[in-house]
């Protein structure tokens, strides 16, 4: 059986793009389109008012039923008030296996912060056959498996993560749901592990419940066929409009719920979801999660509901990189980082540009000194680069020195080390390198270049 890893909370916030957040629960900052109640208690979805819908759909017939045909049961028959007390609780049952599967996390899959690790590509060149750096790739599917059958799972640029098995994204609610059944907007909320049995459960009470609410419509029009004097179906119906109502409209939404009914009984019987029995169809080909009729139920309904992998109500974390204030070599800055720009207009001479690798307080510092101490021709000699590592109060490395002297190997955008010619590097040692302190090494033009 394949076990679920655990992903990284989403409780950790990046500090340099996050703003605001400091001090907020997780879900007063929530990425996705759920909507929270009670201090982060409810998470319900975005289509949480067709909730409301459902609620009236549902106390509306049982509340006419009390008043027009109710208090005409407990006159004509003894149990009359039995009758009411049992509609009455059944429909309380109902109503709380609908909040149950509205107002819970569904099993939602925390958002990775970051994405996990590219993979080096086995076919691309590398530097010792080609001098061409490796080309890094995520990977959209990788292959697990469960039950000993292979199984792909996907990669979700949204959620940063690679999906579990069963896993999908609603593109409603903007979330990955483990178990993801599908999203029903009757109860405004996604259907999957965590709400699965709730969601069932309030389908088939529902059923029963129209089928209770049939039957004692059924039987006061009975009562009045058999009254003094007796009247005909149509008479009995035309005394009692609202349990003709009634029963027509129970009769309507039996089809509608004791068909869910009887398809997501099928589901749990194959140990299937909506969504995969309506995507993959398991007919022509082996379902790695059947495991047996009377498993399957006590896996799906019996198994037990497992914790929240978010934790909505905790605060939220921030993540403060650790800035040192040194000078970075050319080699050590990532082709792709805002810094390799800075090292860049070094080279051309751009010295306003020390202050992105050494920090704006060392920066100020340095001009402070030439201002008040005179000290610019310590810095016309000794180039900012000793200025900075006196102002800092530790040397520059020497692989930062050999940026200036122009003598470490270049590395263009395509992979490729441009390495110095024997000549350009006479030369450079010949004059100490001092001709490169302004800004990048520029050799002699030709005559014929001219």
């Amino acid at each position: 059986m394949y076990v679920t890893p655990s992903p990284q909370l989403s409780n950790s916030f990046n500090a340099g793009t996050t703003q605001n957040v400091a001090g907020k629960r997780i879900y007063e900052v929530w990425k996705g389109s759920n909507i929270f109640f009670c201090g982060g208690r409810l998470i319900f979805g975005p289509d949480v008012r067709s909730l409301l819908v459902t609620l009236v759909l549902i106390i509306g017939p049982v509340t006419i039923f009390c008043v027009f045909v109710g208090r005409h049961l407990r006159k004509d028959y003894s149990n009359g008030v039995a009758i009411m007390i049992i509609l009455v609780i059944h429909t309380f049952i109902v109503l709380v296996f609908l909040l149950l599967t509205s107002g819970r996390d569904p099993g939602i899959i925390p958002r990775n912060a970051h994405p996990p690790e590219p993979e080096e590509e086995m076919n691309s060149p590398s530097e010792w056959s080609g001098g061409q750096t490796p080309k890094l790739r995520l990977p959209r599917t990788k292959d697990v498996i469960v039950n000993g059958v292979t199984v792909k799972i996907k990669y979700c640029d949204t959620c940063m993560l690679y999906r579990p098995p069963r896993c999908s994204h609603c593109s409603i609610c903007n979330n990955c749901v483990e178990r993801f059944d599908h999203h029903c907007p009757w109860v405004g909320q996604c259907i999957g592990r965590r709400n699965y049995p709730f969601f069932f459960m309030f389908v088939f009470s529902t059923t029963l419940l129209c089928f209770f609410v049939f039957a004692m419509c059924a039987l006061r029009i009975k009562k009045l066929m058999e009254g003094d004097p007796p009247h005909t179906v149509w008479k009995a119906l035309q005394r009692s409009p609202a349990s003709a109502f009634l029963m027509a409209y129970v009769f309507l939404a039996t089809w509608f719920v004791g068909g869910l009914t009887v398809f997501h009984m099928y589901l749990i019987g194959t140990n299937q979801t909506t969504y995969e029995n309506f995507r993959y169809r398991y007919d022509n080909k082996a379902n790695p999660y059947h495991e047996g009729l009377l498993r399957n139920f006590k896996l799906v309904l019996f198994s037990g509901i497992p914790p929240s992998k978010n934790k909505f109500r905790s605060k939220v974390q921030l993540e403060v990189p650790n800035i040192v204030p040194t000078v970075q070599s050319r080699e050590s800055i990532d082709i792709l980082s805002p810094n390799r720009k800075a090292v860049d207009d070094i080279d051309i001479g751009d010295k306003s540009a020390w202050s992105t690798l050494v920090g704006a307080e060392a920066y100020q510092d340095v001009h402070a000194r030439n201002s008040t101490n005179g000290s610019g021709n310590k810095v016309l000699k000794h180039g900012y680069e000793d200025a900075f590592a006196e102002a800092l109060g530790k040397p520059i490395p020497v692989e930062s020195r050999d940026i200036r002297s122009g003598i470490t190997a270049r590395r263009s955008s395509w992979g490729r080390n441009w390495e110095n010619a024997p000549d350009i590097l006479g030369l450079s040692s010949a004059t100490g390198g001092e001709g490169s302190r302004g800004g990048a090494f520029r050799a002699p033009v030709s005559g014929s270049n001219r």
